[in-house]
């Protein structure tokens, strides 16, 4: 009994004292899980489920890169527009052109990468707001969308390209989800052991093997659980999978490299970081190419999910849903904290609520509504917990 009042006193502690963690994104997920499944009992089907994951890939690629820029402070208001215009470039490079897909993919990368660094350079050289420098290449590249695609307005990939049979009907074969399933548990366990073992060598506090590896089988039971229910229809795409993947690295590339704990100092602080010996300039132009780079790719993937791209691609609300989910997953507006994981939950968040109104027959505008309402309870509750964490000396 003293234990448990030891662990519930433990957990109260640091809600109060900010550190929330993804708490908030779990539950928002559970609230939106249970309202849809009561007004449609289609919501949680394996079919649905299936789908929902698929549409999450090209989203949530575009919201991995706005994750990058919040880390450091800044903001990318371009990304919808590049992202049109790469699957502009995909589809004339691929259809009008000849080009092969992997050329056009490559020219569509690169013109990502060419916009970033130029936002990248305007910000740091010459200290124009990002807000300003971004909002004008929303502008420009819509013309330069129109541009690529003339005459045409709208071109479509062939059904039977490699790439539209990725986006569509590429699902894992049960036995690899399982695979996966079982190597992502034992990779998250051996490397909270390691991160343990570390700290009981510094003599810092660190967590018991046993809490690890019960962590370690529950994630093993739920990846390993979703994937047979999934697989009880489609299974999971492998643009999913994709999506995963870049998460992961970027993960990896933010928590285990300097090049990571650069980016997380400069959105702490950037005089503190300039004072640390970092190269602030290099850090805020590599971010916005991967920015850049990742909303074209999203562009990519969208292009190949409709088999198709014209004058609306990445228009709409595309920019919006890609910010929204970046801070709804729980990346603070404020800089300097955030997960590449963001990226993943907030977007699931967002095609959940988009998923379950489709099927419940609601108009757009409840959906845009109800979607507004989360952003800002998400940044709401960024504001409280930055406050908490002040208060309480952990930011």
């Amino acid at each position: 009994m003293n234990r448990e009042s030891g662990i519930l006193s433990l957990v109260l502690t640091r809600v109060r004292s900010g550190d929330v963690g993804r708490m908030p994104v779990v539950l928002a997920l559970v609230v939106i899980a249970v309202v849809f499944q009561a007004l449609n009992p289609v919501f949680l089907t394996s079919r649905n489920l299936s789908d929902l994951l698929m549409q999450c890939a090209a989203m949530g690629t575009i919201s991995l890169g706005i994750v990058l820029v919040l880390l450091i402070g800044e903001i990318d208001l371009s990304v919808g527009s590049m992202s049109g215009v790469a699957a502009a470039i995909l589809t004339v490079g691929a259809v009008q052109l000849q080009w092969p897909f992997v050329l056009a993919i490559g020219a569509a990368v690169a013109a990502g990468g060419i916009v970033g660094a130029v936002y990248g350079l305007l910000r740091s050289t010459l200290g124009l707001p990002s807000f300003v420098v971004t909002l004008a290449g929303l502008l420009g590249l819509l013309g330069v969308q129109l541009w690529v695609l003339g005459d045409a307005g709208s071109i479509n990939l062939p059904f039977d390209s490699w790439i539209v049979q990725f986006a569509q009907q590429m699902y894992l074969p049960p036995w690899l989800s399982y695979v996966l399933s079982a190597a992502t548990a034992l990779a998250y366990t051996a490397t909270l052991l390691s991160r343990a073992r570390r700290r009981a060598a510094a003599e810092l506090e660190s967590t018991r093997t046993a809490i690890i590896v019960i962590r370690g089988a529950l994630l093993l039971v739920g990846l390993a659980g979703g994937s047979w229910y999934l697989n009880l229809s489609r299974g999971v795409g492998l643009m999913f999978v994709l999506f995963v993947v870049l998460v992961v690295v970027a993960h990896l590339a933010l928590t285990r490299t300097r090049w990571g704990r650069s980016v997380f100092a400069v959105g702490g602080s950037i005089e503190a970081a300039r004072r640390a010996g970092i190269r602030v300039d290099r850090v805020v132009v590599s971010v916005f190419v991967l920015c850049s780079v990742l909303a074209a790719t999203g562009g990519i993937l969208a292009a190949a999910r409709l088999a198709a791209a014209n004058q609306s691609t990445g228009a709409a609300d595309t920019n919006l849903n890609a910010i929204a989910a970046a801070i709804i997953g729980g990346a603070s507006l404020f800089g300097g904290r955030g997960s590449a994981f963001a990226a993943l939950l907030g977007v699931v968040v967002i095609q959940a609520i988009s998923s379950g109104f489709t099927l419940i027959n609601l108009s757009s505008s409840v959906q845009y509504m109800v979607t507004g309402a989360v952003l800002v309870f998400a940044v709401a509750l960024d504001a409280v917990t930055r406050r908490s964490r002040l208060g309480t000396g952990r930011t």
